[in-house]
Protein backbone atom coordinates (compact mmCIF):
# COMPACT_ATOMS: atom_id res chain seq x y z
CA UNK A 1 0.00 0.00 0.00
CA UNK A 2 1.64 3.15 -1.27
CA UNK A 3 -0.80 5.65 0.54
CA UNK A 4 0.77 7.62 3.48
CA UNK A 5 -1.97 6.94 5.39
CA UNK A 6 -3.52 9.89 8.40
CA UNK A 7 -4.24 9.62 11.55
CA UNK A 8 -7.23 10.79 13.21
CA UNK A 9 -6.81 10.72 16.84
CA UNK A 10 -10.40 9.47 18.52
CA UNK A 11 -13.24 7.61 16.82
CA UNK A 12 -15.61 9.79 15.66
CA UNK A 13 -18.27 8.30 13.22
CA UNK A 14 -18.94 11.30 10.89
CA UNK A 15 -15.29 12.25 10.86
CA UNK A 16 -14.79 8.75 9.53
CA UNK A 17 -17.86 9.33 6.62
CA UNK A 18 -16.35 12.40 6.14
CA UNK A 19 -12.39 11.46 5.41
CA UNK A 20 -14.40 8.86 3.18
CA UNK A 21 -15.55 11.64 0.88
CA UNK A 22 -11.70 12.10 -0.77
CA UNK A 23 -9.26 9.65 0.97
CA UNK A 24 -8.23 6.25 -0.96
CA UNK A 25 -9.81 3.53 1.01
CA UNK A 26 -7.42 1.96 3.59
CA UNK A 27 -5.70 5.32 3.93
CA UNK A 28 -6.78 6.11 7.34
CA UNK A 29 -5.78 5.12 10.99
CA UNK A 30 -7.70 5.54 13.80
CA UNK A 31 -5.71 5.63 17.16
CA UNK A 32 -8.19 5.45 20.46
CA UNK A 33 -7.59 4.38 23.98
CA UNK A 34 -8.33 0.80 24.48
CA UNK A 35 -11.23 0.94 27.29
CA UNK A 36 -13.31 3.62 25.16
CA UNK A 37 -12.43 1.16 21.92
CA UNK A 38 -13.97 -1.88 24.11
CA UNK A 39 -17.12 0.48 25.32
CA UNK A 40 -18.03 1.69 22.74
CA UNK A 41 -17.31 -1.18 20.42
CA UNK A 42 -15.59 0.77 17.77
CA UNK A 43 -13.74 -2.36 16.09
CA UNK A 44 -17.02 -3.61 14.31
CA UNK A 45 -17.43 -0.13 13.04
CA UNK A 46 -13.84 0.09 12.19
CA UNK A 47 -14.13 -2.77 10.29
CA UNK A 48 -17.02 -1.81 8.59
CA UNK A 49 -15.39 1.60 7.20
CA UNK A 50 -13.28 0.81 3.64
CA UNK A 51 -11.35 3.81 4.31
CA UNK A 52 -9.81 2.84 7.64
CA UNK A 53 -6.70 0.85 7.62
CA UNK A 54 -6.84 -0.07 11.20
CA UNK A 55 -7.82 1.31 14.61
CA UNK A 56 -4.91 1.22 16.94
CA UNK A 57 -5.72 0.83 20.66
CA UNK A 58 -3.20 3.35 22.45
CA UNK A 59 -3.69 4.96 25.99
CA UNK A 60 -2.73 8.20 24.27
CA UNK A 61 -4.17 10.39 27.35
CA UNK A 62 -1.43 9.25 29.32
CA UNK A 63 2.02 11.86 30.08
CA UNK A 64 4.71 10.33 27.08
CA UNK A 65 2.20 8.90 25.14
CA UNK A 66 2.61 10.37 21.78
CA UNK A 67 6.12 10.00 22.60
CA UNK A 68 6.29 5.89 22.91
CA UNK A 69 3.64 6.04 20.13
CA UNK A 70 6.13 7.56 18.07
CA UNK A 71 9.29 5.37 19.28
CA UNK A 72 6.87 1.91 18.70
CA UNK A 73 6.26 2.75 15.19
CA UNK A 74 9.06 5.17 13.60
CA UNK A 75 8.26 4.13 10.04
CA UNK A 76 4.56 4.95 9.97
CA UNK A 77 4.99 7.96 8.00
CA UNK A 78 1.49 9.56 8.16
CA UNK A 79 0.88 12.02 6.18
CA UNK A 80 -1.27 14.54 8.61
CA UNK A 81 -2.34 13.59 12.02
CA UNK A 82 -5.02 15.06 13.74
CA UNK A 83 -7.67 14.94 16.96
CA UNK A 84 -10.86 14.43 16.65
CA UNK A 85 -12.23 14.82 19.99
CA UNK A 86 -10.94 17.18 22.90
CA UNK A 87 -8.88 15.11 25.00
CA UNK A 88 -7.10 13.83 22.01
CA UNK A 89 -5.65 17.16 21.11
CA UNK A 90 -2.04 17.21 23.26
CA UNK A 91 -1.54 13.82 21.80
CA UNK A 92 -2.12 14.60 18.24
CA UNK A 93 -0.24 17.91 18.67
CA UNK A 94 2.78 15.97 20.09
CA UNK A 95 2.95 13.14 17.72
CA UNK A 96 2.54 15.78 14.42
CA UNK A 97 5.71 17.30 16.23
CA UNK A 98 7.66 14.14 16.15
CA UNK A 99 6.92 13.10 12.85
CA UNK A 100 7.32 16.21 11.38
CA UNK A 101 3.83 17.54 10.30
CA UNK A 102 1.99 20.62 10.56
CA UNK A 103 0.36 20.82 13.92
CA UNK A 104 -0.78 23.78 16.25
CA UNK A 105 1.86 22.80 18.27
CA UNK A 106 1.99 20.87 21.59
CA UNK A 107 2.54 23.82 23.79
CA UNK A 108 -0.37 25.42 22.43
CA UNK A 109 -2.47 22.49 22.58
CA UNK A 110 -2.12 21.55 26.37
CA UNK A 111 -2.54 25.44 26.97
CA UNK A 112 -6.26 25.73 25.38
CA UNK A 113 -7.13 21.96 27.22
CA UNK A 114 -6.35 23.31 30.35
CA UNK A 115 -8.66 26.28 31.08
CA UNK A 116 -7.27 27.86 34.50
CA UNK A 117 -3.73 27.82 32.03
CA UNK A 118 -5.77 29.21 28.78
CA UNK A 119 -7.03 32.45 31.33
CA UNK A 120 -3.36 32.97 32.39
CA UNK A 121 -1.60 33.04 29.24
CA UNK A 122 -4.56 34.85 27.35
CA UNK A 123 -5.35 37.56 30.15
CA UNK A 124 -1.35 38.21 30.06
CA UNK A 125 -1.92 39.05 26.08
CA UNK A 126 -4.95 41.61 26.82
CA UNK A 127 -7.33 39.31 26.43
CA UNK A 128 -10.91 40.10 28.65
CA UNK A 129 -11.64 36.96 30.93
CA UNK A 130 -13.69 36.93 34.09
CA UNK A 131 -12.29 36.85 37.41
CA UNK A 132 -11.64 33.06 38.00
CA UNK A 133 -10.14 30.97 40.53
CA UNK A 134 -8.79 26.82 40.55
CA UNK A 135 -10.50 25.78 43.22
CA UNK A 136 -10.35 22.71 45.48
CA UNK A 137 -12.88 22.77 47.99
CA UNK A 138 -16.48 24.09 48.77
CA UNK A 139 -15.17 26.14 51.06
CA UNK A 140 -12.70 28.11 48.69
CA UNK A 141 -15.64 28.41 46.40
CA UNK A 142 -17.61 30.45 48.59
CA UNK A 143 -14.24 32.63 49.78
CA UNK A 144 -14.40 33.54 46.26
CA UNK A 145 -18.02 34.05 45.98
CA UNK A 146 -18.22 36.32 48.96
CA UNK A 147 -14.61 38.15 47.76
CA UNK A 148 -16.96 38.50 44.18
CA UNK A 149 -20.40 38.88 44.97
CA UNK A 150 -22.97 38.12 42.60
CA UNK A 151 -23.96 35.37 40.09
CA UNK A 152 -20.68 32.40 39.16
CA UNK A 153 -20.12 29.92 37.11
CA UNK A 154 -18.73 26.43 38.66
CA UNK A 155 -17.10 24.39 36.01
CA UNK A 156 -14.04 21.66 35.75
CA UNK A 157 -10.94 23.23 34.12
CA UNK A 158 -10.88 19.78 31.87
CA UNK A 159 -13.51 18.70 30.88
CA UNK A 160 -16.10 18.18 27.71
CA UNK A 161 -19.43 19.12 26.03
CA UNK A 162 -20.07 21.01 29.52
CA UNK A 163 -20.12 18.21 31.83
CA UNK A 164 -19.74 19.18 35.39
CA UNK A 165 -20.63 22.83 34.63
CA UNK A 166 -23.29 24.70 37.45
CA UNK A 167 -24.37 27.97 37.03
CA UNK A 168 -24.52 29.48 40.86
CA UNK A 169 -26.97 31.89 42.28
CA UNK A 170 -26.17 32.16 45.41
CA UNK A 171 -23.91 30.39 48.09
CA UNK A 172 -26.41 28.42 49.26
CA UNK A 173 -26.09 26.20 46.01
CA UNK A 174 -22.29 25.31 46.35
CA UNK A 175 -22.16 22.24 47.78
CA UNK A 176 -25.21 20.49 45.92
CA UNK A 177 -23.29 21.84 42.55
CA UNK A 178 -19.81 20.29 44.07
CA UNK A 179 -20.99 17.02 44.65
CA UNK A 180 -22.49 16.70 41.31
CA UNK A 181 -19.73 17.98 39.63
CA UNK A 182 -17.46 15.83 41.54
CA UNK A 183 -19.17 13.20 40.43
CA UNK A 184 -19.88 13.17 36.75
CA UNK A 185 -19.17 10.02 34.71
CA UNK A 186 -18.31 10.22 31.42
CA UNK A 187 -19.33 7.02 30.49
CA UNK A 188 -18.10 5.02 27.62
CA UNK A 189 -16.43 7.93 26.75
CA UNK A 190 -13.46 7.78 29.04
CA UNK A 191 -11.06 4.77 29.76
CA UNK A 192 -12.18 2.78 33.17
CA UNK A 193 -8.68 4.92 34.45
CA UNK A 194 -10.16 8.25 35.07
CA UNK A 195 -9.32 11.39 34.30
CA UNK A 196 -8.28 13.89 36.97
CA UNK A 197 -11.16 16.43 38.19
CA UNK A 198 -9.79 20.12 38.62
CA UNK A 199 -12.85 22.69 39.04
CA UNK A 200 -12.54 26.36 38.71
CA UNK A 201 -15.03 29.07 39.70
CA UNK A 202 -15.54 32.45 38.02
CA UNK A 203 -17.82 35.30 37.88
CA UNK A 204 -20.80 34.90 35.71
CA UNK A 205 -20.43 37.01 32.59
CA UNK A 206 -24.25 38.32 31.72
CA UNK A 207 -24.52 38.43 27.49
CA UNK A 208 -25.00 36.81 24.34
CA UNK A 209 -22.87 33.67 23.58
CA UNK A 210 -21.01 33.30 20.65
CA UNK A 211 -17.88 30.83 19.22
CA UNK A 212 -15.37 31.38 16.40
CA UNK A 213 -14.51 28.53 14.32
CA UNK A 214 -10.78 29.88 12.82
CA UNK A 215 -8.82 27.37 10.43
CA UNK A 216 -4.95 28.36 10.64
CA UNK A 217 -1.97 28.02 8.78
CA UNK A 218 1.59 28.46 10.37
CA UNK A 219 -0.57 31.37 12.70
CA UNK A 220 -2.53 32.74 9.42
CA UNK A 221 -5.83 32.95 9.57
CA UNK A 222 -7.43 31.51 6.43
CA UNK A 223 -10.74 31.13 7.31
CA UNK A 224 -13.30 32.23 10.18
CA UNK A 225 -17.25 31.97 10.84
CA UNK A 226 -18.66 33.77 13.95
CA UNK A 227 -21.52 31.15 15.12
CA UNK A 228 -24.58 32.56 17.53
CA UNK A 229 -25.25 29.93 20.28
CA UNK A 230 -28.74 29.64 22.43
CA UNK A 231 -28.47 27.87 25.72
CA UNK A 232 -31.83 25.75 27.40
CA UNK A 233 -33.20 27.51 30.49
CA UNK A 234 -31.90 26.39 33.48
CA UNK A 235 -28.67 26.29 35.71
CA UNK A 236 -26.51 24.18 33.44
CA UNK A 237 -25.34 26.08 30.46
CA UNK A 238 -26.32 23.17 27.32
CA UNK A 239 -26.43 24.54 23.98
CA UNK A 240 -30.03 24.53 23.04
CA UNK A 241 -28.69 25.91 19.13
CA UNK A 242 -26.45 27.52 17.34
CA UNK A 243 -27.00 29.63 13.85
CA UNK A 244 -24.47 30.41 10.85
CA UNK A 245 -23.63 32.27 10.47
CA UNK A 246 -24.59 34.82 13.68
CA UNK A 247 -27.22 37.17 13.06
CA UNK A 248 -24.93 40.13 14.33
CA UNK A 249 -23.77 43.59 13.72
CA UNK A 250 -20.38 43.60 10.88
CA UNK A 251 -18.60 45.46 13.55
CA UNK A 252 -19.61 42.82 16.47
CA UNK A 253 -18.51 40.06 13.76
CA UNK A 254 -15.38 41.63 13.00
CA UNK A 255 -14.63 42.26 16.89
CA UNK A 256 -14.76 37.99 17.56
CA UNK A 257 -12.61 37.08 14.46
CA UNK A 258 -9.77 39.33 15.77
CA UNK A 259 -10.06 38.63 19.49
CA UNK A 260 -9.44 34.97 18.48
CA UNK A 261 -6.90 35.81 15.98
CA UNK A 262 -5.38 37.53 19.07
CA UNK A 263 -5.54 34.31 21.15
CA UNK A 264 -4.70 31.59 19.09
CA UNK A 265 -1.40 34.39 18.77
CA UNK A 266 -1.25 34.47 22.54
CA UNK A 267 -0.75 30.56 22.95
CA UNK A 268 1.78 30.27 19.91
CA UNK A 269 -1.17 28.34 17.52
CA UNK A 270 0.51 26.93 14.08
CA UNK A 271 -1.76 25.33 11.78
CA UNK A 272 -4.94 23.74 12.64
CA UNK A 273 -8.42 24.39 13.70
CA UNK A 274 -9.99 26.06 16.78
CA UNK A 275 -13.44 26.99 18.54
CA UNK A 276 -13.37 29.50 20.41
CA UNK A 277 -16.22 30.37 23.07
CA UNK A 278 -17.17 34.21 24.01
CA UNK A 279 -19.77 36.06 25.93
CA UNK A 280 -20.50 39.50 25.13
CA UNK A 281 -21.13 41.58 28.11
CA UNK A 282 -22.35 45.41 27.92
CA UNK A 283 -20.41 45.30 23.94
CA UNK A 284 -17.14 43.68 24.95
CA UNK A 285 -16.11 39.84 24.16
CA UNK A 286 -15.21 38.18 26.88
CA UNK A 287 -13.42 34.48 26.75
CA UNK A 288 -15.46 31.50 27.99
CA UNK A 289 -12.80 28.93 26.48
CA UNK A 290 -11.33 27.75 23.56
CA UNK A 291 -10.42 24.26 21.71
CA UNK A 292 -7.77 23.10 19.13
CA UNK A 293 -9.89 21.02 17.23
CA UNK A 294 -13.23 21.07 15.05
CA UNK A 295 -16.62 22.10 17.17
CA UNK A 296 -18.95 19.51 18.08
CA UNK A 297 -22.89 20.20 17.83
CA UNK A 298 -23.41 20.12 13.97
CA UNK A 299 -21.11 22.95 13.35
CA UNK A 300 -19.17 22.11 10.80
CA UNK A 301 -21.95 20.87 8.92
CA UNK A 302 -23.56 24.40 9.07
CA UNK A 303 -20.69 25.97 7.96
CA UNK A 304 -20.51 24.03 5.18
CA UNK A 305 -24.08 24.48 4.19
CA UNK A 306 -23.62 28.28 4.83
CA UNK A 307 -20.86 29.16 3.10
CA UNK A 308 -20.97 26.42 0.41
CA UNK A 309 -17.56 25.21 1.34
CA UNK A 310 -15.76 21.47 2.21
CA UNK A 311 -14.10 22.83 5.88
CA UNK A 312 -12.84 19.30 6.67
CA UNK A 313 -10.99 19.21 3.40
CA UNK A 314 -9.67 22.26 3.73
CA UNK A 315 -8.26 21.33 7.00
CA UNK A 316 -7.16 17.59 6.29
CA UNK A 317 -5.29 19.85 3.21
CA UNK A 318 -3.36 21.99 5.47
CA UNK A 319 -2.70 19.75 8.03
CA UNK A 320 -0.84 17.65 5.65
CA UNK A 321 1.08 20.82 4.06
CA UNK A 322 -0.26 21.35 1.22
CA UNK A 323 -1.67 24.53 -0.35
CA UNK A 324 -5.45 25.27 -0.40
CA UNK A 325 -6.48 25.47 -4.50
CA UNK A 326 -8.72 28.39 -3.39
CA UNK A 327 -9.32 30.91 -0.99
CA UNK A 328 -12.09 30.28 1.14
CA UNK A 329 -15.28 33.04 1.18
CA UNK A 330 -14.96 35.68 4.10
CA UNK A 331 -18.96 35.68 3.96
CA UNK A 332 -21.54 33.30 3.88
CA UNK A 333 -24.20 33.55 0.83
CA UNK A 334 -26.83 32.15 3.08
CA UNK A 335 -27.25 30.33 6.55
CA UNK A 336 -27.98 27.38 8.84
CA UNK A 337 -29.25 26.84 11.97
CA UNK A 338 -29.66 23.26 14.26
CA UNK A 339 -32.09 23.12 17.41
CA UNK A 340 -31.69 20.17 20.07
CA UNK A 341 -34.43 18.36 21.48
CA UNK A 342 -34.97 17.67 25.37
CA UNK A 343 -38.48 17.29 27.00
CA UNK A 344 -36.58 18.48 30.48
CA UNK A 345 -37.71 15.69 31.75
CA UNK A 346 -36.37 12.79 33.21
CA UNK A 347 -38.04 8.96 33.03
CA UNK A 348 -38.97 6.90 30.35
CA UNK A 349 -40.33 7.65 27.03
CA UNK A 350 -43.87 6.65 26.40
CA UNK A 351 -44.63 8.13 22.71
CA UNK A 352 -42.89 9.52 20.05
CA UNK A 353 -45.09 11.65 17.59
CA UNK A 354 -44.81 14.27 14.92
CA UNK A 355 -40.99 12.94 13.71
CA UNK A 356 -42.27 12.84 9.85
CA UNK A 357 -44.26 16.30 10.21
CA UNK A 358 -41.54 18.00 11.37
CA UNK A 359 -39.29 17.03 8.36
CA UNK A 360 -41.74 18.27 5.87
CA UNK A 361 -41.17 21.69 5.47
CA UNK A 362 -38.63 23.66 2.93
CA UNK A 363 -35.74 24.53 4.46
CA UNK A 364 -35.49 21.45 6.56
CA UNK A 365 -32.51 19.16 5.71
CA UNK A 366 -32.39 16.66 8.61
CA UNK A 367 -34.48 16.06 11.38
CA UNK A 368 -33.85 12.84 13.64
CA UNK A 369 -34.66 11.43 17.11
CA UNK A 370 -32.67 9.23 18.54
CA UNK A 371 -35.18 7.86 21.04
CA UNK A 372 -38.17 5.66 20.99
CA UNK A 373 -40.64 4.24 23.33
CA UNK A 374 -39.10 2.22 26.36
CA UNK A 375 -36.31 4.48 26.38
CA UNK A 376 -34.70 6.03 29.57
CA UNK A 377 -34.01 9.80 29.51
CA UNK A 378 -32.21 11.43 32.24
CA UNK A 379 -32.38 15.10 33.06
CA UNK A 380 -30.58 17.77 31.17
CA UNK A 381 -26.84 17.91 32.79
CA UNK A 382 -24.76 17.90 29.31
CA UNK A 383 -24.61 17.70 25.59
CA UNK A 384 -24.59 14.15 25.51
CA UNK A 385 -28.47 14.02 27.52
CA UNK A 386 -29.97 16.00 24.31
CA UNK A 387 -31.92 13.10 21.73
CA UNK A 388 -32.60 14.49 18.81
CA UNK A 389 -32.35 17.71 16.73
CA UNK A 390 -32.97 19.45 12.93
CA UNK A 391 -31.16 21.28 10.42
CA UNK A 392 -32.10 23.52 8.31
CA UNK A 393 -31.14 25.97 5.75
CA UNK A 394 -32.57 29.28 4.33
CA UNK A 395 -31.34 32.32 2.80
CA UNK A 396 -31.24 34.58 6.00
CA UNK A 397 -30.39 33.55 9.91
CA UNK A 398 -33.97 34.91 10.91
CA UNK A 399 -35.86 32.62 8.69
CA UNK A 400 -33.44 29.54 9.44
CA UNK A 401 -33.77 30.16 12.63
CA UNK A 402 -37.28 30.04 12.58
CA UNK A 403 -38.05 27.12 10.30
CA UNK A 404 -35.94 25.07 13.45
CA UNK A 405 -37.97 26.55 15.99
CA UNK A 406 -41.18 25.44 14.50
CA UNK A 407 -39.75 22.02 13.14
CA UNK A 408 -39.17 21.26 16.68
CA UNK A 409 -42.81 22.17 18.15
CA UNK A 410 -44.37 19.09 15.66
CA UNK A 411 -42.26 16.93 17.36
CA UNK A 412 -44.21 14.99 21.19
CA UNK A 413 -42.30 13.26 23.32
CA UNK A 414 -44.09 11.82 26.26
CA UNK A 415 -42.10 10.87 29.14
CA UNK A 416 -43.10 8.83 32.07
CA UNK A 417 -42.01 11.35 34.68
CA UNK A 418 -39.02 9.33 37.38
CA UNK A 419 -35.53 9.12 38.55
CA UNK A 420 -32.90 7.66 36.08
Amino acid sequence: MTERPVIMVGFVPVAVTSLAEFQPEGSVIVVDEPDVIRKRELRPKADEAPVVRELIAWEYQLEGAADEFYNTHPDLDPAAIAPLQEYATPFAARLAERYGLPTGGYGALRTLRDKALLRRVSAAAGIRNPESAEVTSPDEVRAFMAAHPGPAVLKPANRQAALGTRLLDSADEIDEAWAEATAMDEGVMVPDRGIELRMLVERRVRGREYSVEMLVEAGRPRFANVTGKDLFPGIRPVELGHLVPADIPAGLDAELRAETERLLRSVGFGTGIAHCEWIVEDGRPYLVECAGRFPGDGIVDLIDRAYRIDLVRAFWTLMKGEPLTAELPARAPGAAAIRFLHTGESGVVESVAGVEAAREPAGVQVCSVSVEPGAEVRELRSSWDRFGSVVTEAATGTEAHAIAVRALETIEIKVRPGQV
